[in-house]
């Protein structure tokens, strides 16, 4: 991916990355960050920071659409609220600049209208039974009673938007 994204000769690409939960979207993200080809400095925006709630997947997926990657493209300032998951409202504020990279991670994500919005497109795939060991052990019993219910919304999109299709990278995961 590291070279699919130095290929580019972009000063600001954006980079989406999708799978469903455990798949190891923030995990990737956070490689890429540390790992980025270019000078400066790449923003990084988790889709957990957007989606409103246990029933938000198609919310937070408009939000980052309306709110981050369609003002990214046209060069303007996109700004997002974060979503406080233990008060269910919505929180501080945060700015996206135009000039700097972009990466964004989350469920969701890869759609037709945003696959247009991305110059690299990740989808991760990894088998139900590892996925579940992981959003567990990250998310514990906080995620648990949620698994079938957020799931449903992930296989939604899934025959939805076939986002494996519009990825220009798929990796299996473990």
């Amino acid at each position: 991916m590291i070279a699919a994204v130095g290929a580019l000769g972009a000063t600001n690409p954006v980079i989406l990355i999708d799978g469903r939960s455990g798949a190891g979207k923030s995990s990737l993200a956070r490689r890429l960050v540390a790992r980025w080809p270019m000078t400066g400095r790449v923003q990084l925006v988790a889709l957990d920071s957007l989606y409103p709630g246990w029933d938000g997947l198609d919310a937070g997926v408009e939000a980052a659409r309306d709110l981050i990657l369609r003002p990214h493209a046209r060069g303007l300032i996109g700004v997002w609220q974060r979503w406080d998951w233990d008060s269910g409202a919505p929180a501080e504020a945060h700015a996206v600049d135009p000039s700097l990279p972009l990466i964004v991670e989350g469920s969701g994500l890869l759609t037709s209208v945003n696959a247009k919005l991305g110059d690299v497109r990740v989808w991760l795939e990894s088998p139900q039974p590892s996925r579940r060991r992981r959003a567990l052990d990250r998310d514990g019993a906080t995620f648990e009673p949620h698994w079938e219910r957020w799931a449903g919304q992930e296989e939604a999109h899934i025959e939805r938007d076939a986002p494996h299709r519009l990825a220009s990278l798929v990796y299996d995961v473990p």
